[in-house]
């Protein structure tokens, strides 16, 4: 397949990487390398001595790191999951690094290209996974998840209000044929969906829940939030883009816990090392600009959060 036959727009693409590059001579990770959007202005911005490690479990985002690399020594790409960054860079010998770039979720390639399955949008085989030579498959899961299961995932991953309904309908059409397809999964959605929100296709929450449990995607967030206290250097930096509220509360919610350390009462002489304070945040959340989400409509939703650990 050609690399360059789905195209991806890099959303935020100066403010988190001059939010998350401090240090010209530094060690930076993008953990979410895709078409190297974010990873390329690191390099530009490095000395000779920086170095740029990504990460990504996309078997088209690895070629094309693999592309990058073999035209920038500095830069390396590891084929994991961010989840494993801290194993990873040990591998690699490099206990703290400068910066940490994370940009969540699904790549514009991935949506557009039917054979991945992630887009009700287009028709392909209902596959969603990030790597799609590791685990079950959307149509797996769909299968072979209890009802109770799906609809905690629908409610909790997709916020999703009539997430029974919508798992009572998927039980009960996985009985008379198996759901393979993409359309075929929106279709029973929207079938089940009594009220659709407005502009918004009615499977989409369902999809999102669903790609975000065949990928643990907020399992993987979690981890690598927590990994972040150790792996940064003082006053490195941590740079998260966020495309749904899920994950945003949850970055929110990390940089806050760091930033408060543990509950004593007031008035007791600690330090922040005693409070257990690690980060500060750095700013307000920014989100794109109106000329950014009109050349880019994927982009209205982001939501950049950037932390730096404290000394």
């Amino acid at each position: 397949m050609n690399l360059e036959e789905f195209k991806h727009t890099t959303v935020l693409l100066e403010p988190t990487v001059n939010g998350c590059c401090a240090n010209a001579d530094g060690v930076y990770v993008d953990g979410t390398f895709g078409r190297g959007g974010h990873s390329r202005l690191l390099l530009s911005k490095l000395s000779a001595a920086g170095r740029v490690i990504g990460f990504d479990k996309d078997p088209q985002a690895i070629a094309t790191g693999e592309a990058l690399a073999s035209e920038d020594p500095r830069f390396q790409i590891v084929k994991a999951s961010f989840a494993d960054m801290k194993v990873e860079l040990a591998r690699l010998g490099i206990e703290q690094v400068d910066g940490i770039l994370l940009d969540l979720g699904v790549s514009s390639p991935q949506l557009d290209d039917a054979s991945r399955g992630f887009s009700f949008l287009r028709d392909g085989p209902l596959d969603m996974r990030m790597d799609p030579t590791s685990g079950i498959s959307a149509a797996e899961w769909v299968a072979t998840t209890d009802e109770q299961e799906i609809v905690r995932v629908l409610k909790e991953y997709g916020e999703e209000r009539f997430a029974k309904r919508m798992a009572r309908a998927l039980i009960k059409a996985r009985s008379e044929q198996a759901i393979t397809t993409t359309h075929q999964l929106a279709e029973l959605i929207k079938v089940a969906n009594p009220a659709w929100e407005k502009h918004k296709h009615p499977a989409t929450r369902a999809f999102q829940a669903i790609r975000i449990a065949v990928n643990n995607e907020l399992g993987d967030l979690e981890q690598v939030l927590a990994d972040s206290v150790d792996l940064l250097r003082p006053h490195g930096r941590l740079a998260v883009i966020s495309f749904h509220s899920l994950e945003d509360r949850m970055v929110k919610r990390f940089i806050r816990r760091q930033e408060k350390g543990i509950d004593v009462p007031r008035g007791i002489p600690l330090t922040d090392d005693q409070l257990g304070r690690t980060m500060k945040r750095v700013g307000k959340a920014i989100m794109p600009d109106a000329e950014e989400v009109a050349v880019n409509s994927r982009a209205r939703s982001a939501v950049l959060r950037i932390a730096e650990r404290l000394a």
